[in-house]
């Protein structure tokens, strides 16, 4: 069984997650891969999103090619390695029956041979870590090891996602106190303007947002901001 080798695993560590950007993490952990795999040409990082693929990360031409050919199909072994969570192997891309179509597609661009490992992730993106080689037969004693490069690829991806997320949260929630001042503002202003009660100021508020069809938060933006004017 393959593990990973002190000088590769010295290098993975030295990537410091919080310190530089997605990009950056993962194109130094292809880059890694693809050093510490034997047999191995080109490797590239598939994420899927809301069933939309795309190529994260990659080291060379062979791989993006490979991995944009099965995004036009809408399957192949990259796509369906992170969607079903398994590792998906072609030792010979001519003698390959799954996907024909797409192996008689990537044989000319250089392709012989290729590797998908699901990336163990725990959110709604999923992916893989792809391997591309120019000879058959090449694989088969880097399995294990590609499984553990795959997680390293899961935690920077997840780590991001997770800050991404986080940073849409707070977004989200000043953007609901910036409505609430301003829809808190208009009440006031139809309070004093017809002597009436918060909950008929919210009321008259909300026709006149369902009788001009346009939010509420506009209708009370845009009364703030004429009363200001004045």
């Amino acid at each position: 069984m393959s593990t990973v080798k002190p000088t590769v695993l010295a290098s993975l560590l030295s990537i410091r997650l919080g310190e530089a950007s997605l990009d950056e993490v993962l194109s130094r952990i292809v880059a890694v891969s693809k050093e510490a795999l034997d047999g191995v040409d080109d490797v590239s990082i598939t994420l899927v999103r809301a069933d939309k693929p795309y190529t994260a990360s990659y080291t060379g031409p062979l791989a993006l090619d490979a991995d944009e050919l099965q995004y036009e199909r809408g399957y192949g072994p990259c796509i369906d390695a992170g969607v079903s969570g398994t590792v998906l192997l072609i030792p010979d891309m001519k003698e390959e029956t799954r996907w024909p179509d797409y192996a008689s597609a990537v044989i000319p661009r250089g392709v012989r041979a290729s590797l998908s490992i699901p990336l163990p992730l725990q959110t709604e993106l999923v992916g893989a870590l792809n391997c591309y080689s120019r000879a058959p037969s090449t694989f088969d004693g880097v399995i294990d090891l590609g499984v553990e490069l795959a997680s390293y690829v899961a935690v920077a991806v997840s780590n991001a996602y997770v800050q991404s997320e986080s940073a849409r949260l707070a977004e989200d929630m000043a953007a609901a106190m910036r409505s609430r001042a301003v829809i808190e503002q208009a009440k006031g202003m139809i309070m004093a303007q017809n002597r009436c009660d918060a909950e008929t100021a919210f009321e008259i508020l909300r026709k006149a947002s369902m009788g001009r069809n346009v939010k509420l938060r506009e209708v009370a933006a845009d009364m703030v901001q004429r009363v200001s004017i004045v």
